[in-house]
């Protein structure tokens, strides 16, 4: 049977397309969507699509093309020239085309465009001559020659805009707008010597190679350095490549009644149901992104052609409903007749993104599981963004005000480029990046940045796109500020380099200097609570196997933690670090002293001291948490990194003890550490000076009590750490039960509290089927467990992770987000082996990773119980935990049933493993 042809090439166009939105991955987002309005029927300038996998062939095989594709192409274009009557670059009447990049995944402006292709020195004339507008015409050809040259021959781009900059001046005018057909003609002759300067070559007359150079360029572009970037930024992996969109242009520039536009559906920052855009008239599509005319609101169109405005407003309603999402459009006017030249789901502000999905459901567009899944964790991040403080704002004068372009408030050092600013964040400063405009090779810039600010663009400039889409605080189109060099001039006052500014990206205003910001309150927020209310209920509905619910649980040290992570919405404490609380200036003195005892009555007295310190600690905590889960953690840190270290703190330890300081000397000195972190520390503290754990667990016990007789529900969980063997816990154990069983016979109360372990050492993962008889419960501290089997430090790795990053040695941070092939085995393995010997074990995570997205998906599959983070990443971690159950709805419990398949010999449930 013969091989079936490969496809490359998709039409569209005409009412009809080869393609759909069905085919993102093949034909990109630009290309699949470009089909899908092709097949509604909305006026799309008719092209093709070269696919995604054009672009993998073509890296695979050393920038070569696959057989067949130049075929494919040249049939697409005899159609295209064809359906347009025209032909590219006749010398009469020249088919002219745009060559833009389109990836899977939205990736606005990171990689190249290619407008107005197929003028030259020839078919320039005949443009002119068949349109009867030659200013037109050669106002094309200089954009063609500048965006060619550049992307494609390398021509710097600055040397283009000096040249249309001088001819200006030399008329004193201030827009490209007031150049006639002979300055043009002139700027297309100085464009071509800087080319030739430039690239040692003639700009290219003949279309097909043009059209090839560009072909080339675009899928190029998908390895650039700012592309490479923005996807390590976002997270954008596993996608083929960049699709290449070639598509018949349609003109803004054509004069007056002619003019290109971006509008979305709604405001994308606000979430407002309002039609949201701007436009510029007698201009082509860069001259609005890039910000280099100050555009007019959509609104005005609707005065200026109310024709055009109402089915622009038609069209949008109809994109909208048929993607079920807010939507981001281009389009061109070209002598009153509107095109849409690309819609795609519109990036958009926290708020927005929150209001976009409520406000969804209540129009019966989407159902609650889907208004889930469309708010990132990311989204909700950027409620948290900090706020110019109201009462400082009564007192300060803005300098200046701009478009208020994306959320937010920021107070940072000036800085003039994107590599001042990683300069300028690599040595730890706050920074606020003042531009003109930005360009997408900014992107690294605005990344390290606290804020942005422009002097000119819109709402849909780049600036304020990626601002959005990175959560940070955006003005742009600040007209008082002018750039000029290393500085800054708003109002009458000059700033450089350096020098403070304060900018709200939810107002448009600019303060000079540092004004205080304060954070929001989310749970004041009702769109938010109401969303986290939806994920709640379906994270609480979820089946896994036997197992019901997944839950967020917070870690929280203090009663003021506590109180924020219940206010967040946290439904238990995952690790209460009771080490933290030793650091209280009131307890530390005694367990100074209890350090350098020298006998366990000595120890025992100094613990006394500190007993109601602890326990009014643990009280407050159970008081905050309303009867949910506190999980507690017994001393876990080495006792050397509470050893007094200056003069001043032996001095005064000495004075308390009453003794000399030379006499604690030598006691300091034995409790030094060669490596503290694999040293004296955890549970081994307990094999050692048992006292410490029993003080511990009597405050616990002792604060439960004292709940209960207040008529406060309380569920205190005891956990173990560092734990290496089963011998370990075996061994404590019965100390706590013993200690438990005594402070409450006492009070005569009954309350059963767990008894636990970390799981942070990778032997006691590998043990865990023995650990788990001992244990009611595992909680997974991945901060410990990564540091350990990776045998990186977290306080070291800076000094080689950029290194492993950029060489592909590491994908991310494993510090960051899991990793899931060797930390993620093991907690797999140890889930899977506790739960073999005790079926009701209770599985947590309280590691950094608790509140990472990615890691939570991977706990929810991999069976465990909850998550716990920080009180702050609380909300994000519900979202993240009711997506997971979502995604991952269809196939439960999987890692249980894998329990049997990968088990080793002897590791079957219900077998009791000699303790090791």
């Amino acid at each position: 049977m013969a091989k079936e042809k490969a496809t490359y090439v998709y039409f569209f166009g005409n009412g009809a397309a080869e393609g759909s939105a069905k085919m993102r991955d093949i034909l990109g987002g630009k290309g699949a969507n470009l089909a899908e309005m092709s097949n509604l029927g909305i006026p799309v300038p008719p092209g093709f699509t070269i696919s995604t996998e054009v672009c993998a062939a073509y890296y695979e095989h050393g920038n070569a093309y696959p057989t067949g594709l130049e075929a494919q192409v040249q049939s697409a274009l005899k159609r295209l020239e064809k359906t347009m009557g025209k032909k590219l670059g006749d010398p009469d009447d020249p088919l002219l085309v745009s060559v833009r990049s389109g990836a899977p995944v939205s990736m606005p402006g990171m990689m190249d465009t290619i407008l107005n292709l197929g003028l030259s020195d020839a078919s320039v004339k005949g443009l002119a001559q068949k349109t009867g507008k030659p200013r037109f015409a050669w106002d094309a050809y200089r954009r063609f020659i500048q965006m060619y040259g550049d992307v494609v021959m390398g021509v710097p781009h600055d040397a283009f805009e000096a040249a249309i900059a001088g001819i200006k001046k030399k008329k004193k005018v201030s827009l490209d707008t007031d150049l006639d057909e002979n300055d043009l003609r002139a700027l297309v002759e100085e464009y071509k010597r800087i080319v030739r300067q430039h690239a040692k070559k003639d700009f290219p007359q003949d279309p097909q190679a043009q059209l090839w150079g560009a072909i080339d360029a675009v899928f190029g572009s998908w390895m650039n350095e700012r592309a490479i970037k923005y996807r390590q930024l976002e997270n954008i992996t596993g996608i083929k490549g960049t699709a290449v969109n070639v598509q018949s242009m349609v003109f803004g520039n054509f004069g007056e009644d002619s003019g290109t536009g971006v509008c979305f559906s709604r405001d994308p920052s606000t979430g407002e149901k309002e039609f949201y855009g701007e436009y510029l008239m007698n201009a082509q599509g860069e001259d609005v992104v890039a910000g280099i005319r100050t555009p007019e609101k959509i609104a005005a169109l609707a005065k200026r052609n109310p024709k055009v405005y109402k089915q622009l407003v038609a069209i949008k309603d109809r994109l909208e409903n048929h993607f079920r999402d807010m939507q981001d459009m281009e389009f061109t006017i070209q002598q009153g007749e509107l095109y849409l030249l690309q819609t795609r789901n519109a990036k958009r502000a926290g708020t927005a993104a929150v209001r976009c999905a409520l406000d969804m459901v209540k129009e019966k567009l989407i159902d609650k599981n889907e208004a889930i899944l469309r708010v990132s964790p990311g989204h909700l991040d950027q409620l948290l963004h900090p706020m110019i403080d109201v009462e400082a704002r009564k007192n300060a004068k803005p300098l200046t005000k701009g478009i208020n372009a994306s959320p937010g408030a920021a107070c940072g050092r000036i800085v003039f480029s994107a590599k001042d600013a990683e300069d300028w964040h690599a040595r730890k400063e706050k920074i606020i990046l003042v531009r003109k405009d930005t360009s997408p090779e900014d992107i690294s810039g605005m990344h390290v940045s606290e804020g942005i600010l422009t002097s000119t663009g819109g709402m849909t400039s780049h600036a304020a796109v990626v601002a959005r889409g990175m959560g940070r605080p955006c003005v742009s189109g600040a007209k008082g500020a002018t750039v000029v060099g290393k500085k800054v001039l708003i109002g009458n006052k000059t700033f450089k380099e350096g020098d403070w500014l304060t900018i709200s990206g939810s107002t448009g205003e600019v303060f000079e200097g540092k004004l205080p910001l304060i954070n929001p309150d989310l749970s004041k927020d009702e769109g938010v609570k109401t969303l986290l209310g939806w994920c709640d209920a379906v994270a609480k509905a979820s089946v896994r196997g036997t197992l019901k619910g997944f839950e967020v649980w917070a870690n929280a040290d203090q009663p003021e933690d506590a109180k924020l992570a219940f206010e967040f919405g946290a439904q238990g404490v995952g690790l209460c670090r009771t080490e933290h609380m030793f650091f209280d200036k009131e307890k530390l003195i005694h367990f100074r002293a209890m350090i350098v005892a020298d006998t366990a009555d000595e120890r025992k007295e100094a613990l006394k001291k500190i007993l109601p310190l602890q326990q009014k600690d643990f009280f407050g905590i159970f008081k905050a948490m309303e009867g949910r889960p506190v999980t507690i953690r017994l001393l876990d840190p080495p006792l050397h990194e509470f050893v007094p270290k200056t003069k001043e703190d032996i001095a005064e330890l000495a004075a308390y003890l009453k003794v000399k300081p030379k006499a604690l000397q030598p006691k300091i000195d034995r409790l030094h550490e060669a490596n503290p972190m694999m040293g004296h520390r955890g549970c081994r503290l307990a094999i050692t000076y048992p006292e410490i754990y029993d003080m511990q667990v009597e405050a616990i016990a002792c604060a439960a009590v004292e709940c209960i007789k207040n008529k406060i529900k309380v569920t205190p969980e005891i956990m173990i750490p560092i734990v290496v063997t089963a011998r370990e816990l075996k061994e404590i154990r019965p100390h706590v039960e013993a200690v438990l069983k005594r402070v409450f016979s006492e009070a005569k109360v009954s309350l059963k509290v767990k008894i636990g372990s970390m799981i942070e050492v990778p032997r006691a993962a590998v043990r865990s089927g023995h650990i788990a008889k001992y244990a009611d419960f595992f909680s997974f501290g991945t901060n410990d467990l990564t540091q350990m089997t990776f045998a990186f430090s977290r306080d070291d790795i800076a000094g080689f992770l950029p290194a492993y990053l950029n060489k592909k040695i590491l994908d991310v941070d494993p510090f960051n987000s899991i990793d899931i092939e060797g930390v993620g085995y093991l907690v797999q393995y140890a889930a899977r082996e506790g739960r073999a010997i005790n079926p009701n074990l209770q599985l947590g995570i309280c590691g950094e990773h608790g509140g990472d997205a990615l890691a939570i998906d991977f706990c929810y599959k991999t069976g465990l119980n909850y998550v716990s983070c920080s009180p702050y990443r609380v909300p994000l971690a519900r979202l993240a935990a009711a997506q997971a159950v979502l995604k991952n709805s269809a196939a439960p419990a999987k890692a249980a049933k894998a329990a049997k398949a990968d088990a080793k010999p002897g590791a079957k449930r219900g077998r009791k493993p000699k303790a090791n």
